[in-house]
């Protein structure tokens, strides 16, 4: 096995968590601090760790031909193989729907020296201009994504070397008492981490693609998550170092992401252009990415062909639904990122552990370390997540 394959599997799984849901971070972890919120997200990316080792363990005993979709099917059966679609769909709206409020947030914001939009009119020309990119197709859209991601880690390196030298430590211990006493501030933060490290649909083609290699799969799946651990650790010290608490008190609430924006660079100077392209890169790179895949998904669910007419209803399929919740939550950018959550823990968490549980005993091959204790310690780790989704949300 070739190393630049190992840096391209493990590059592509860092790139599919790292997106815009990193925006989200220092806003929905503002009030547990620094510290508490680094534990948590550990916890988190060692739980989605291991249920990718459970995805390459189903797919390596199913067959390297299978994706996540088609395993369910072999696995399962035809039920749970509907409830994955189910999940696949609410995940790719509920997705859609929360980078199309984040960006009109972000397209307001920009344009607010010229002209005052209202949140229904900023959405719906982002999702005109924007969102029909995706009509150019898979190939295009590509190859501008890769552009777009690289650009993004640039303004990200700029923007970490400008904020961190300003955190202090007082700062980043402010809310440690009330986190360690507020259980309610530690629910709310819990789905929108889950949600930044949701790279798992793309298990099934670096199997293939490696030859279904298992130590170099490892490598790939436990290096790639561990990068955006160590870019989330890193922005959240560098989002909230600078902030007093008061200041990280008002990130939640009004318009997160535009308040995200200005808290960080109030003086609008350089740094504030840098931030708020990194925060435009951001939300473009996830944005295309995942309103993509939903419409390949889409058509081939519904059958549509490459036609003009076929491919245009594919994409009022794709924009209508997630466009109607945007404008129904116009500030809603990390409520609707949280509520992606529930289907992918499903995808993520219960369906992987359902499956192997399964095969294991029937079918020989490789086996994640921890037996049925660990299975049943990521249930109840998944079952945390939705439970807390769901207590958010009430």
């Amino acid at each position: 096995m070739t190393s630049s394959k190992l840096i391209g599997a493990t590059l592509i799984v860092a790139g599919t968590s790292i997106g815009a849901g990193m925006l989200a971070l220092p806003i929905s972890t503002a009030a547990i601090g620094f510290w508490p919120a680094l534990a948590l997200m550990t916890a988190v990316w060692a739980l989605s760790g291991y249920c990718a080792l459970l995805v390459m363990e189903v797919n390596l005993k199913v067959g390297s031909d299978a994706n996540l979709h088609g395993m369910t099917g072999q696995v399962l059966g035809p039920v749970a193989q509907s409830v994955g679609a189910v999940a696949m769909l609410a995940l790719l709206y509920a997705l859609t729907a929360a980078y199309l409020t984040g960006g009109a947030s972000l397209l307001s914001l920009k344009l607010a020296p010229w002209v005052a939009l209202s949140p229904a009119v900023a959405t719906g020309l982002f999702t005109l201009v924007v969102g029909g990119v995706v009509l150019l197709g898979m190939r295009s859209v590509d190859r501008l994504v890769r552009v777009l991601f690289a650009l993004k880690m640039v303004a990200l390196v700029l923007v970490l070397s400008s904020l961190l030298p300003q955190a202090e430590s007082a700062n980043l211990m402010a809310d440690l008492a009330r986190a360690a006493q507020d259980g309610g501030i530690w629910v709310a933060a819990l789905p929108v981490m889950i949600t930044s490290f949701g790279f798992h649909v793309c298990i099934p083609p670096l199997v293939r693609y490696l030859d279904g290699d298992v130590k170099t799969l490892r490598t790939a799946l436990l290096v790639g998550s561990a990068l955006p651990l160590a870019c989330y650790a890193l922005w959240l010290l560098a989002a909230l170092g600078p902030l007093s608490p008061a200041e990280q008190t008002a990130l939640g609430q009004g318009d997160a992401l535009t308040g995200l924006v200005k808290a960080l660079s109030p003086d609008s100077g350089w740094l504030g252009q840098i931030l708020t392209a990194f925060a435009d890169l951001a939300l473009l790179t996830s944005f295309l990415g995942v309103t993509l895949s939903l419409f390949e998904y889409l058509a081939e669910l519904c059958r549509r062909d490459r036609s003009v007419k076929g491919r245009g209803q594919t994409w009022l399929l794709t924009f209508l639904p997630p466009l109607a919740l945007a404008i129904y939550l116009p500030e809603g950018f990390v409520a609707v990122l949280g509520f992606a959550a529930l289907p992918l823990v499903v995808l993520m968490v219960m369906l992987p552990v359902a499956m192997a549980h399964r095969l294991r005993g029937d079918v020989e091959g490789y086996q994640v370390a921890g037996g049925r204790p660990a299975l049943a310690l990521a249930v109840a780790g998944g079952v945390m997540v939705m439970g807390a989704q769901l207590i958010t949300a009430m």
